[in-house]
């Protein structure tokens, strides 16, 4: 049996508006099963699906592997698209609790293996380190909203300055709505959904992008490509909006900085990604893609007001990175909260947990295959 494949995308980033949350759009109120996973910083919730996910991907079935922005390499969640099944961190900053519980949801407490008089002697340093945790957490929320300002002025620099053809991007939208959908309605009896994630999150390490492992191969690909401020995210937007009022299921991928604009949009019934290159996800077209470049619609305003838009992009830089500096000196913060917990865990009851979780999700899996011709 051929392994399953792994998508892997963020539910939150680290934003301008702080952190920013899409957690609710990691699976369906009613899917199968969403197990919950509760327990502190260090129990081994990251590693507990993981362990789940490495079982049921070996056993042929497709995963997403959800990551957290605080660490890339850390899971937030995993989902089994086929089953409709989730394994959820449900601590802190994305607090999770049942919405149909024992019908859908199901706790699993990690916090029970842990031995309670050595964390407890721990208090002191526990409560220092989750201050200063909180504390670097909001410099770094105050440089990103600094670093959003300064990209702002580089967006602005076109439309002030009259030099985006706004109306030759309007016709520019037209002709692409045109080509994506050719008529095609999509004819469904289920409620048309739109699905909101990030496929970039701003981490400890800088922005990490997953995008190249959420788009299939096959998919017709339409790369949008032009400066900050040439109407890109405004024609992905109408792209989306196209798709929706045509019925499509939608993957949108929001931009991490400001999650109000929309980076990425895939249409799976049309075999259909429409991406922004953009940094960190500069993408290099093939002879299938669909390049489309918005600089095409612009002119330079002159030498002078072009120093006021590179002195912006340079202050963006600056406050962007001392935003990721504040959020790297964080992790290291709670990787010293997480020295506190590991020590103190039964990591050998966690594992036969794990077992009993995973006995649990395969059980679901055989009672939603179809039975074997006879």
């Amino acid at each position: 049996m051929p392994r399953g494949k792994i998508r892997k995308m963020f539910p939150g980033s680290n934003s301008a508006y702080g952190f920013y949350s899409f957690y609710d759009q990691i699976i369906e109120d009613n899917a199968t099963r969403i197990f919950v996973i509760k327990g502190g910083p260090g129990v081994g919730k990251s590693t507990f699906m993981k362990n789940i996910a490495r079982e049921l991907i070996e056993r042929g079935c497709n995963a997403e592997f959800h990551c957290c922005s605080a660490d890339s390499e850390s899971l937030d969640g995993i989902v089994f698209p086929q089953l409709q099944i989730a394994c959820i961190d449900g601590t802190t900053p994305h607090i999770v609790d049942p919405k149909n519980p024992g019908a859908v949801d199901e706790i699993v407490n990690l916090g029970e293996f842990w031995d309670e008089a050595e964390v407890i002697a721990r208090r002191e340093a526990i409560l220092s380190s989750n201050r200063e945790t909180a504390r670097l957490y909001r410099r770094a929320y105050r440089y990103l909203a600094a670093a959003k300002l300064f990209l702002d002025e580089v967006e602005d620099y076109y439309r002030e300055n009259r030099c985006l053809d706004t109306a030759g991007l309007d016709r520019l939208a037209l002709q692409v709505i045109g080509e994506v959908f050719a008529g095609k309605v999509h004819e469904s009896s289920v409620e048309r959904r739109e699905r909101h994630l990030f496929a970039t999150a701003i981490t400890p390490d800088g922005p990490i992008s997953y995008l190249e492992t959420i788009v299939d191969q096959g998919f017709q690909r339409y790369i949008i490509s032009g400066d900050d401020g040439t109407g890109k995210n405004e024609l992905i937007a109408r792209i989306k909006d196209a798709a929706v009022m045509r019925s499509f299921f939608v993957e949108v991928y929001h931009c991490a900085l400001d999650p109000d604009k929309i980076d990425h949009l895939i249409i799976p019934q049309l075999k259909t990604a429409v991406l922004n290159s953009v940094t960190p996800h500069i993408l290099e077209p093939t002879g299938e893609d669909r390049v489309i470049e918005t600089d095409a619609y612009v002119k330079k305003p002159g030498r002078r007001l072009e120093k006021e838009r590179d002195l912006a992009r340079k202050l963006y830089e600056h406050t962007f990175n001392a935003a990721v500096d504040y959020i790297s000196r964080a992790r290291e913060v709670h990787q010293e909260l997480e020295s506190y917990y590991i020590p103190n865990m039964r990591f050998g009851e966690i594992n036969r947990l794990a077992e009993t979780v995973l006995q649990k999700i395969l059980a679901y899996r055989s009672s939603l295959s179809p039975p074997a011709n006879n």
